[in-house]
């Protein structure tokens, strides 16, 4: 087990100064020793983001190789600090030893995947239309087009992936990566992780001479901190993952600033699959069963959780259903980050036990921080009557949703708000329904799986994490993969410049 003699100490991290504050809030650990943290306020996140606009005319301008191993070093030093993190991480979380070095594996290697990927210089898009002074009956002049930062970011912390979306993780390496200065609000379910995680970006920006205010972390705070930080005219960008309905308050504060700025907020989704019929045929007992392992994996605390399975009336699919109730039967309670996260869990229960279109196949009762699997059933004609049962369920509950036949799971697909992902388990013999689907889905989601689980995001070139409203903010974004650095660019044309005043990545 990791050293157990780490105290944090609870302060903020404000340009390179570990600042107090007057009023503290004390962690809520899953076991373990709680401790005080220093309460965020509007007037630190002034000071940080003036902070992070001084650092913009260093780190902004700053060459590519510098930024890479400014992105390698953060990875250093969070991999010199993997004890304390997988010690902290598994108290304030109740997530296993296991699932804390695996996230951490994957921040780092995000770190390392941005610094390779801005070496390669791709992502700029350079265009380059040449001078043609002798065209009639104008000349053209010389053009030259590239990707630049667009300045400070603000980063939100999430409560179920204290390190690989909060702060370092993706919003950050890849801000950091364009070449924007950050400013994280902290997670308050999890201060001290992102706490540890500060102090080692602190001591990668003393180790490259990279301008304190590049990044700055305020932890815990109210709403107001979280407003002042959406709302503060040097910020010119924001990442987020939570709730739709804190994500789309912020989302509104954003666009309703003199200066409007972009919000890519990751927002939810339920993920539905369709089980095709052949598929189902052929083994859907053994899809079943894997529905039931995707639906608990982390109690359920996935943004691409499965929460839904569209499968045809019959026998077969019966079997389906009575695969996944049995292997959800067998599924223990697990802990939830947070006992408001647990308890939102148990409110989405009632939510569907009060409702008469809704059959319960398997009902539990979760208690405290712990949650127990559900799984309920329904038809497609009720659920298109009743908008409340598409809205996510963070936890491991599932709900299946029966059809009549093809032309019913058609109506269905287009019935489905914006998703993160959705998913096709099918057979030969399915192809052709398959390929009617597709058209739908693709205007559904950001992310389209066959014969798989949508739980695990791969960090590469070609992942998308994001999809229409209300999974995402903006559908053109994604969250996880190299493609979210254009998150945080904009592009510029320079008309007849001299290569003397051309930014480097033009010259």
């Amino acid at each position: 087990m990791p050293d157990e003699t780490f105290s944090p100490h609870g302060k903020h991290l404000i340009a390179g100064d570990w600042v107090a504050g007057d009023a503290t809030f004390t962690s809520e650990p899953a076991h373990g020793k709680a401790y005080r943290f220093s309460v965020g306020t509007p007037a630190l996140v002034d000071k940080a983001a003036e902070a992070a606009e001084e650092a913009f005319w260093s780190y902004g301008y700053s060459g590519r190789e510098a930024r890479a191993d400014f992105l390698e070093a953060i990875a250093d030093e969070i991999d010199a600090r993997d004890d304390a993190i997988t010690l902290i991480g598994c108290q304030e979380t109740g997530l296993p030893e296991a699932r804390l070095q695996g996230e951490r594996g994957r921040t780092v290697g995000q770190l390392r995947l941005f610094a390779e990927h801005i070496r390669k210089g791709d992502y700029l898009d350079h265009r380059h239309d040449a001078a043609l002074p002798d065209r009639a009956p104008l000349p053209r002049p010389d053009l030259k087009m590239v990707q630049r930062p667009i300045g400070p970011v603000a980063v939100f912390g999430a409560s179920n992936f204290p390190l690989a979306f909060s702060t370092a993780g993706g919003d950050t390496a890849s801000a950091l990566a364009a070449g924007c200065p950050v400013v994280v609000k902290g997670h308050s379910a999890h201060p001290g992780t992102g706490e540890i995680v500060a102090e080692a970006i602190a001591a990668a920006i003393a180790r490259c001479g990279v301008h304190p205010g590049t990044f700055s972390l305020i932890q815990g705070g109210k709403r107001d901190v979280g407003q002042a930080l959406v709302q503060h005219p040097l910020i010119k960008a924001v990442g987020f993952t939570g709730s739709l309905g804190g994500g789309r308050a912020l989302f509104d504060l954003c666009a309703a600033r003199p200066e409007p700025i972009p919000f890519f907020g990751e927002l939810g989704s339920v993920n539905p699959m369709f089980l095709l019929p052949e598929a189902v045929k052929a083994r859907g007992s053994q899809i079943g069963e894997g529905w039931a392992g995707s639906l608990t994996m982390g109690a359920g605390q996935f943004c691409t959780n499965p929460g839904i399975a569209v499968v045809q009336t019959g026998p077969e699919g019966d079997a389906f259903v009575q695969a996944a109730a049995d292997a959800l039967s067998e599924v223990p309670a697990q802990s939830m980050l947070t006992d408001g996260i647990a308890e939102a869990y148990r409110k989405g229960k009632t939510r569907f036990d009060t409702r008469n279109a809704v059959r319960p196949v398997l009902s539990t009762d979760s208690e405290g921080r712990s949650a127990s699997p559900n799984l309920y059933e329904t038809n497609a004609r009720d659920y298109l009557q009743d908008h409340a049962l598409g809205e996510e369920v963070f936890g491991p509950l599932g709900l299946v949703v029966r059809v009549s036949g093809p032309d019913e799971m058609a109506t269905l697909a287009r019935g489905f708000e914006g998703q993160l992902t959705a998913t096709l388990h099918m057979d030969e013999g399915d192809t052709t329904l398959a390929q009617r689907l597709i058209p739908i889905l693709e205007r559904k989601a950001g992310r389209l799986l066959v014969n798989g689980f949508p739980t695990g995001v791969e960090v590469c070139d070609a992942m998308v994490h994001g999809g229409p409203y209300p999974a995402s903010t903006n559908f053109g974004a994604t969250s996880v993969g190299t493609l979210a650095i254009r998150r945080f660019l904009r592009p510029v044309c320079y008309q007849n410049m001299p290569d003397a005043l051309l930014p480097g990545d033009l010259t």
